[in-house]
């Protein structure tokens, strides 16, 4: 039984993307102008691990991923958007638990903004997006502070930028009636790339959304050539318990075809702190090739556990 679920849904993905592929040749038929990408990643690391005394080294499949995504121009401006993509893991994890949901959503966009139905980020982890030099490694926010939710069920929407200020909101509807519905909304200022601003600052607030409440706020800017973050959250859970408030910050420098990243965390549980530092660097060996190492270290006084990782891995964008 686990193999044919496996061959099902391995099918299913398949015959996504080739009629992906095969939609251009349809459209055209019906003189609407379509656009689609089928893009991806794959990212293997060999890690070195030290989980409080206990050490152990494997690979590991780091978010690698498979999607496509695109949409057909209609009449009036209005674009009929989506997106579909699976998490794969290349070492680990075979049959069907080897593809995980991510983003998966179809909806509208236009001189309205853009407005989704499906799973997808909540608009306060978009605040991250960008902004973590560490993201979906060890040293990732997420192991230290509430707020990367990718949710089910979940409306979205999107202002258009008005100069450089942008509004988003997500909604995530209950499936338990004993929980309310989440409200993620976020106000932005500026560029993450910092092409056309000086500096981007975000600010947004969670409400019941995974069972927690948080106010995060987001500034980035250069110091020269130094990309430079600050992030500061406040979090609890809904009934009001487990309040913990923290920071934290980073630096990205590029240098020639090296990349020196540095990041540094620190969460007031208020029965102890949870804290961590990662640094490193990456090498481009092309245009969507990227070779790397890095060393994170992790703190967790309220559970009395300290752990570290060294990784080498090899990023493929395609």
């Amino acid at each position: 039984m686990t193999h044919f679920r496996a061959s099902v849904l391995n099918s299913a993905v398949s015959a996504v993307l080739i009629s992906a592929f095969l939609q251009p040749a349809f459209a055209a038929e019906n003189d609407e102008t379509v656009s689609f990408d089928f893009y991806g990643q794959a990212n293997v690391a060999l890690l070195f691990a030290d989980r409080d005394g206990s050490s152990d080294t494997e690979l590991v499949s780091y978010a690698s991923r498979i999607g496509v995504k695109g949409g057909t121009k209609l009449s009036n401006g209005i674009e009929v958007i989506y997106q579909l993509e699976w998490e794969v893991d290349l070492t680990d994890l075979g049959g069907d638990d080897n593809l995980k949901s991510r983003n998966q959503f179809v909806g509208l966009k236009g001189g309205f903004g853009e407005f989704t139905l499906g799973r997808r980020d909540t608009a306060v982890k978009y605040l991250q997006t960008g902004f973590d030099p560490f993201a979906d490694y060890e040293g990732d926010i997420k192991n230290i502070f509430a707020g990367k939710n990718r949710t089910k069920n979940t409306i979205s929407y999107f202002t258009p930028m008005f100069d450089e200020w942008q509004f988003a909101a997500s909604y995530v509807l209950s499936e338990d009636d004993l929980v309310d519905d989440g409200q993620s909304l976020t106000v932005t200022y500026g560029d993450k790339k910092l092409k056309r601003t000086g500096f981007y600052v975000g600010a947004g607030i969670d409400r019941d959304v995974n069972g927690r409440d948080l106010e995060r706020v987001v500034v980035m800017t250069k110091l020269a050539d130094t990309t430079v973050g600050f992030m500061y959250q406040d979090q609890q859970r809904v009934d009001g318990s487990a309040q913990a408030d923290g920071f934290v910050v980073n630096a990205v420098h590029p240098l020639g075809d090296f990349t020196l990243n540095a990041q540094y965390q620190l969460l007031d549980t208020g029965n102890g702190d949870q804290s961590s530092f990662a640094a490193g660097i990456d090498y481009r060996l092309g245009s969507k090739t990227t070779l790397y190492g890095w060393y994170t270290g992790q703190d967790f006084d309220n559970l009395d556990v300290e752990q570290s990782f060294v990784a080498i891995g090899l990023l493929h964008k395609f």
